[in-house]
């Protein structure tokens, strides 16, 4: 069985290295012994969301943001589709923010966004940064990571994350982070989210499986578990103190 994965704006959508969630996704399907086709998608670049298995976009500069909505705005009916079809994505860093309604900038201009869910951001001059250990839904263990970002995110119903011990979510110091739909995931915690949490990144390869029918044994390399643990313990510690 060969899985597709398509990755939107590479190199304009990079910052923190979040062309890792790709990779870590990748390798680790393979790993568990399935083709899988990466479809590298540059701005103005073209591809279909027929046959995608996970769909994915990373972190950019705010001025990268509304270059990447702009153009991705061809793709929005083709987006909804296959959400509700249970195809599985990530939208990393910033890139969450085009989901919404509405991203508001720090000169004032509104942008509209996909509307996959009624929330919207708002950008300002101060930066939000700091590390991250919340909880979510999808299963036990903390998810931890690391936010540098300028925008208050309201209007989530369904977050990634439903309660954070330390950092800032989407609108308020320990507020719930992210959001949630079906099989897409939106968060602006970096790091790469899926490298830094192993149980997310099993959990992503679950999804992608179940939906094709299958299933198989999902092993995280050995080294992210390593490195899960001590920045999980060392977080914990702080949130303890």
């Amino acid at each position: 069985m060969e899985l597709r994965i398509v990755h939107f704006y590479p190199d304009l959508m990079s910052l923190y290295g979040s062309y890792a969630n790709v990779a870590v996704l990748k390798k680790t399907l393979e790993t568990a012994r399935f083709s899988v086709a990466l479809d590298r998608v540059p701005l103005g670049g073209e591809t279909s969301l027929e046959g995608a298995d996970f769909v994915f976009m990373g972190a950019g500069t705010e001025r990268a943001q509304k270059a990447a909505l702009e153009d991705f705005r061809r793709f929005s009916d083709d987006l909804k589709r296959a959400a509700d079809d249970g195809v599985s994505m990530l939208f990393a860093g910033t890139a969450m923010e085009i989901l919404g309604e509405k991203i508001t900038d720090r000169e004032g201009k509104e942008w509209s966004g996909l509307a996959l869910a009624p929330f919207a951001s708002v950008q300002g001059e101060r930066r939000i940064v700091g590390d991250v250990y919340g909880k979510t839904a999808l299963y036990d263990g903390a998810v931890v990571g690391f936010m540098n970002k300028s925008s208050l995110v309201t209007g989530v119903e369904t977050p990634l994350l439903t309660s954070l011990s330390m950092g800032f979510g989407n609108e308020k110091e320990g507020g719930a982070e992210g959001f949630a739909y079906q099989n897409v995931l939106g968060s602006e915690l970096t790091g790469p989210l899926l490298v830094k949490n192993p149980h997310l990144l099993t959990h992503v390869c679950r999804a992608i499986l179940e939906r094709r029918g299958t299933t198989a044994e999902i092993v995280p390399d050995e080294y992210l578990a390593a490195g899960y643990a001590v920045t999980e313990a060392e977080l914990r510690k702080r949130c303890a103190e």
